[in-house]
């Protein structure tokens, strides 16, 4: 039996605790009593003014309805009189009642919404009743829609309205039935209800006003970090406080962490315990503390991890304390004054992220060359398998380079350190600006096995639709979520991030999550203009090959909509892209005078499967100076077992020579796991020192079950054993869930398989420069000690054609393509044995070096349309293979000029026989007669090539135009073509770039 209690929050005070309601029946002289102790009030506790209360005060099975209104955006759509809704169940036969919507302002194109507590399940609904009552000035309402979102079942439905309820328009009704639109249903996580129960103990200076935060932890993941007390609400000493809240399905629970963040005087906070309850199955979990969450109390520490107990609970976890050592480089300016964050990750759970303030060692942190050793307590996580760390960027100093972390279980000797090394800064402007690292055991790689994730941000297109405030975003997959980062450094290197209609692009590296299926973004409402309008966000991830996009079109403002500043968005689209791997490229610059250079440096990779696009390699940090080793992270094509690589830059800067030392190129293969006698026995050792750590805390536990005994009596003596048994089935779990572990990984990358790294080493040991050597700025480079080709050298004869004005000032490029290692990569045509280049009838000769193509099959030349005469003539371009003595034709007897013939400025050759160019002793002098080879060679190379229309298409925008040159490239399946490029007024592929 239940009753529904609520008030109209009328009058100068309408909050109202109620303590209990009596009702008797007179008839069957029968008295109930509803027991509630709760505010119906606006401004306490949940913020309800209307509850269902069950007789004897028996916790309601309640189930929370997330109701949002839209109010329409027409002329005197909005409203002051009181709006009312009706939810009806599946059949009908079932419904909510009138809820009054108290608290909403139903203003012209504002979203209210609303958190709506019943004692039943109606969802899904079959429709809804909405009204107002009719009274005050403004009466009048227009309704857009109404979305009704059930956590429990995870069901949002949308019932369309798009009328009005005003008794002076349209049919005169004031209340209407609203039926649901179906293709609109979305699925969402599913929430379930449980009420907590925090005790503050009754200390002086127990309570606190900070602001509390709690995580829960269960076997199937974590809650994000929750908020208990917004707006500074205090937890006095020694109350109970009560909340409700909706919990996904995290299995069963076994440990939470309380923390604040506040380090000053008095703001500490003395805990006693927290209790769960599912309010659905009453499955309970009690969570002791009894200590000081306090910067000056205690250890001094105000994060505090409390592990689960009680019935529910089929084993209790025991508590952990790890040293965490940090040792910052010793590079100049390696040190910092930024705040720092920690995060220890392990088989079972983490730590969440801890500030380091409480350093044993030192007073002065994070300076250069320094070790800091802190504490971190929390419940075992059994091995420590991830670190990660983070500054806040704060200071003028905050630039940091950090070189290791290390890690042990505090009591262990130094020699059980496990190292996390990172050799990489933290740093808004040097190496790739991020602030955070996620470090992996010295055996491992972490930026090869760390997952890049591209967030494209885009700001709507609306009056004040730009934002000065923090903006962060969280990533939900499958496996696991990031953490709620600040985007605080763009890609794209634009100067004011969030501006209206503009796009700004992110990267947040961190551990595989697998596919994400929804994300939370919002930001901290500061800054002169807090209030942001969010057009989409859009991820891109490589190394899964998709593109997720979730459309949003809303404010995120305190004063516009709902007033919410953060928003959880799920993919309305997910696509297939190219699938890329993770290449790590080490260049080492020599120790010599000059060495370094500051070009534009760019790699590209050739192997089995094919080549990657041309790879520049691009950092925050000044690179390639004398005698340096540079690291960079690339996302290309899997190109297989490599052969080779090309290396050169662009040859502008103040220091365009450079000579390079070596190139070490890195990336993740998966293969067979055959593991040497010594890797097997280091496993097993691992595998033993694991369960030693298990029998280690079963003994632990036994101990303090024993000590509970004492104190209980012997009556309590059966339940110990039970325990115990308990236990013992418990470690034995975990053993399993071990092996699970390593299955399940087995599995993902195949039965038998492991990921292991391969490295190349390419010795380059020259220069690169105008001037030196060989003139050269590329080369390419073949790996040391594996098989493969030899260097060649193709001396390259270009013909000019002789007709009128058949020679060009261009600059002219060319790209030689073989049967079985790839290309030349494009080439310019700098050096001739002719002092003036490409003129009428002349033959131009150029060395080229690259490794052994195997027979020739095509090449590709161009020129870029520059100079006083541009249009060129070219009659065909002789190349001869000096290692194997071998010369190939290519006839071309084509304009490449944007005002002649096709107006292409680049031709694609395919080699003939020299019969077809060369004449024979019969024909010297007299031409080929009617029967021309060269026109049965022209049929032929034109049966061969394909010819392709290209259409752009220049935006509709204001300054849409350019005066940029253009360039497109086009991929297949076998092969790319040209790049194209456009000149500065006229365009090879028939588009003007124009507004």
């Amino acid at each position: 039996m239940k009753i529904n209690v609520g008030h109209n929050n009328k009058g100068g005070s309408a909050g109202w605790f109620l303590s209990k309601i009596i009702i008797e029946d007179i008839g069957n002289k029968r008295k109930y009593d509803f027991p509630l102790n709760r505010w119906l009030a606006l401004d306490e506790d949940d913020g309800k003014i209307q509850r269902d209360i069950l007789v004897g005060g028996a916790e309601t099975t309640a189930i929370t309805y997330v109701v949002t209104v839209f109010t329409g955006d027409i002329r005197g759509a909005g409203t002051k009189s009181k709006i009312y809704l009706v939810m009806y169940g599946a059949r009908g036969n079932k419904n909510s009642g009138k809820i009054f919507l108290e608290g909403g302002v139903f203003d012209r194109g504002r979203t209210d919404i609303f958190h709506i507590d019943l004692a039943v399940l109606l969802s899904p609904l079959s429709r809804v009743s909405i009204g107002h009552g009719n009274v005050g000035v403004n009466r009048g309402w227009y309704c857009e829609k109404v979305v009704v979102l059930c956590p429990f079942t995870g069901i949002q439905q949308t019932f369309p309205c798009s009328n009005w309820l005003d008794e002076k328009k349209a049919d005169g009704l004031i209340e209407r039935q609203l039926y649901e639109m179906v293709s609109l249903r979305k699925k969402r996580l599913k929430k379930f209800p449980w009420s907590l129960w925090v005790w503050t103990t009754d200390l002086k200076k127990a309570g606190t006003n900070s602001p509390i935060f709690i995580q829960i932890y269960g076997q199937k993941g974590r809650t994000d970090e929750i908020l208990l007390n917004p707006n500074n609400k205090w937890f006095k000493p020694g109350i109970i406080e009560k909340f409700r809240m909706e919990l996904p399905d995290l299995g069963r629970f076994y440990k939470i962490r309380a923390w604040h963040d506040r380090q000053n005087p008095g703001s500490g906070w003395h805990l006693e315990k927290m209790t769960l309850m599912n309010t659905l199955n009453k499955d309970k979990y009690n969570f002791n503390c009894n200590r000081w969450l306090d910067a000056n109390e205690d250890d001094n520490e105000i994060v505090r991890e409390m592990t689960a107990e009680g019935p529910t609970v089929r084993r209790i976890m025991g508590m952990a304390r790890y040293r965490v050592t940090v040792c910052t480089g010793e590079l100049e300016g390696a040190g910092t004054d930024a705040n720092v964050y920690l995060c220890l990750f392990g088989d079972v759970g983490d730590t969440g992220e801890r500030l380091l303030y409480n350093c044993r060692n030192n007073t002065d942190l994070f300076e250069k060359g320094n070790a800091d050793e802190f504490t971190i307590e929390s419940v075992t996580m059994r091995k420590v398998r991830r670190v990660r760390v983070r500054h806040d960027g704060k200071g003028s100093g905050s630039g940091w380079y950090l070189d290791r972390v290390l890690v042990r279980e505090e009591g262990q000797p130094e020699s059980d350190n496990v190292e996390f090394p990172c050799l990489r800064w933290l740093d808004k402007d040097k190496d790739d600006g991020q602030l955070v690292r996620e470090l992996l055991p010295s055996d491992s790689n972490a930026t090869l096995k760390n997952f890049r994730y591209h967030i494209s941000v885009k700001t709507g297109d609306v009056s004040g639709a730009s934002t000065d405030s923090r903006v962060y975003i969280k990533l939900y997959g499958e496996k696991s979520d990031t953490i709620k980062q600040i985007l605080l450094v763009s890609d794209n290197n634009l100067k004011d991030y969030f501006e209206r209609g503009r796009v700004d692009e992110f990267t947040l590296e961190t551990l595989n999550i697998g596919t994400i299926n929804r994300l939370v973004i919002g930001h901290d409402s500061t800054g002169m203009h807090a209030g942001w309008f969010l057009g989409s966000v859009q991820i891109r991830v490589p190394r899964q090959g998709k593109q997720y996009t979730f459309p949003a079109n809303r404010w995120l403002d305190k004063n516009q909509a709902d007033g919410r500043l953060e928003v959880e968005l799920y993919p309305s689209e997910v696509v297939e892209i190219q699938k890329l791997v993770h290449y790590e490229v080490e260049v080492w610059t020599g120790d010599v005078g000059g060495a370094g250079t500051t070009s534009r440096v760019y790699v590209q990779i050739y192997g089995e499967e094919g080549k990657t696009e041309v790879l520049f390699l691009s950092s925050r940090s000044k690179v390639f100076d004398r005698a340096s080793k540079d690291i960079f992270q690339l996302e290309a094509a899997d190109v297989g077992e490599i052969y080779k690589i090309r290396l050169g830059h662009t040859g502008e800067g103040f220091g365009p020579s450079w000579f390079v030392d070596t190139v070490w190129l890195r990336h993740l293969v998966v293969q067979e796991a055959n593991l040497t006698p010594e890797e097997e026995a280091r496993k097993k050792k691992e595998k033993d020192k694991l369960r030693q750590l298990l029998k280690k805390e079963r003994l632990k536990a036994k101990l303090q079950r024993k000590k509970k005994k004492k104190k209980k009596g012997s009556d309590e003596e059966d339940e110990g054993e039970e325990e115990e048994s308990s236990s013992e089935e418990s470690s034995s779990e975990e053993e399993e869930e071990e092996e699970t572990e390593e299955e399940e990984e087995e599995e993902e990358l195949g039965p038998g398989m492991q990921e292991v790294i391969e490295q190349y080493k390419f010795e380059a040991n020259r220069w690169l420069a105008r001037g030196k050597e060989d003139n050269e700025l590329v080369v390419e480079l073949v790996p040391a000690g594996r098989p493969g080709p030899e260097p060649n050298t193709y001396e390259v004869q270009v013909i000019t054609g002789n007709v009128p004005k058949a020679g060009t000032d261009a600059n002219v490029y060319l790209t030689i393509y073989g049967e079985e290692y790839g290309d030349t990569g494009e080439r310019p045509l700098k050096k001739s044995d002719k002092s003036n280049k490409f003129e009428q009838g002349q033959t131009d000769t150029f060395t080229i070096y690259a490794i052994d193509l195997g027979p020739l099959t095509k090449i590709r030349i161009r020129h870029d349309n520059t100079g006083n005469r541009p249009g060129w003539f070219l009659d065909r371009v002789d190349i001869t293979d000096m290692n194997n003595e071998i010369t190939y034709y290519f006839p071309c007897q084509r304009w490449l000029a944007v005002e002649e013939d096709d107006g292409q400025l680049s031709r694609e050759l395919l080699p003939v026989d020299e019969s077809y160019v060369l004449p024979s002793e019969d024909e010297e002098g007299g031409g080929h007669g009617d029967n021309n080879p060269l026109d049965n060679m022209a049929l032929e190379q034109k049966d061969k090539s394909t010819t392709f229309s290209v259409t752009i298409k220049t935006g509709d925008k204001k300054n849409a135009g350019t005066d940029a040159n253009v360039f497109i490239t086009l991929f297949g399946t076998q092969d790319d073509n040209a790049v194209l490029p456009e000149s500065r007024k006229e365009t090879i592929l028939q588009a003007v770039f124009m507004r």
